[in-house]
């Protein structure tokens, strides 16, 4: 296990498949993926359904109304990781995260139910983090009945594989939080001019946390994300950094790296400051624009998997009570404290 440890912490990011395939090259890329993954959606259930007249625009959620939801069921994600028992790593509510913003990328809320789908990302991240918990301490965070909690666990089960094949196989997430403790290090060691380099970690925490809600970990590295920690961190105590980036990291003489860092740092910090959490009355209507497309329609297009669901000797015989029980947003309104 250890030497497995050691092997996944070695793989560095500029070798990592994170670089390759999940940083995208600009915002305007990452909404152009999302609006195909929409229309998608919208010609799958077109193409599917017998009675076009029953169908009207109205009917689905476009790629705003897809994104208001997608935030709110981002912070509910955030929400269960950060009261999870036994506390849950930071690197794990990373990845989790990180998997959350992956699968929505290529894929519509209006297929995949970001109800599951949050949960079973930080499921396979507890995985992947080896982070030991198993699966009734898993759902016992949720605050439901046995029967709930089992009911859940079953579609968590259900859908791990789809989203590891989503994911293209690709779960080694790199997040910030390990080279902003390398920073903070290189300060105490290095740049003496700065006498308490801890006074700057929580605000940096804070950053980093705030950077989560935003698409920041799809466009840039974990070094960039974590020195804009750091150095907003600085800015915010009125403490000018300059001469650690021209000095310590040997920029002064590279104009280019530097302004392009620079140019970096300032589009991170832009991201955060353009971030809206979503509205309440929104998401109130959103969500019932999503549970009519989930009820009628994706049912319906999906229904050989979910008859195979629904077959399983496990689940109506042993568990009728389970099998029958709703499991909705309402089962994640009290999470343990």
């Amino acid at each position: 296990m250890q030497k497995k440890r050691k092997n996944k912490q070695s793989v560095m990011y500029h070798n990592s498949s994170q670089k390759k395939f999940w940083t995208f090259s600009s915002e305007e890329h990452l909404e152009q993926l999302r609006y195909e993954a929409n229309q998608r959606l919208r010609a799958k259930v077109l193409g599917s359904a017998r009675d076009l007249t029953a169908f009207s625009e109205s009917l689905f959620l476009d790629p705003l109304e897809e994104a208001v939801l997608f935030r709110h069921y981002e912070r509910r994600l955030l929400d269960f990781c950060t009261n999870f028992k036994p506390v849950m790593p930071k690197s794990v509510v990373g990845t989790a995260n990180m998997y959350f913003r992956r699968f929505y990328v290529n894929n519509s809320l209006m297929e995949y139910h970001p109800r599951i789908i949050m949960l079973t990302c930080a499921y396979l991240a507890c995985k992947v983090d080896e982070f030991n918990v198993s699966s009734s301490q898993f759902v016992g965070n949720l605050q439901e009945t046995s029967a709930g909690q089992e009911k859940a666990l079953e579609q968590i089960l259900e859908y791990e594989l789809l989203l590891i094949q989503q994911l293209n196989f690709h779960l080694v997430v790199h997040n910030p939080y390990r080279p902003m403790e390398g920073f903070l290090i290189d300060l105490k060691t290095r740049y003496l001019t700065l006498e308490n380099p801890e006074m700057l970690r929580k605000t940096a925490d804070d950053f980093l946390n705030r950077a989560m809600l935003t698409d920041v970990g799809l466009l840039f590295s974990p070094s960039q994300i974590a020195l804009t920690a750091v150095l907003n961190s600085a800015s915010r105590a009125g403490i000018n950094m300059e001469s650690y980036l021209t000095e310590c990291l040997g920029l002064k003489e590279d104009k280019e790296t530097l302004s392009k860092m620079i140019d970096s740092m300032k589009r991170i910090k832009t991201l955060l400051k353009k971030y809206e959490p979503p509205n309440p009355e929104e998401v109130s209507t959103y969500k019932q624009k999503l549970e009519r497309i989930h009820t009628e329609f994706i049912i319906n297009t999906n229904s050989k998997r979910k008859r195979g669901y629904e077959d399983d000797d496990h689940v109506t015989k042993e568990h009728p009570v389970a099998e029958e029980e709703e499991w909705t947003d309402e089962d994640l309104e009290c999470l343990r404290s």
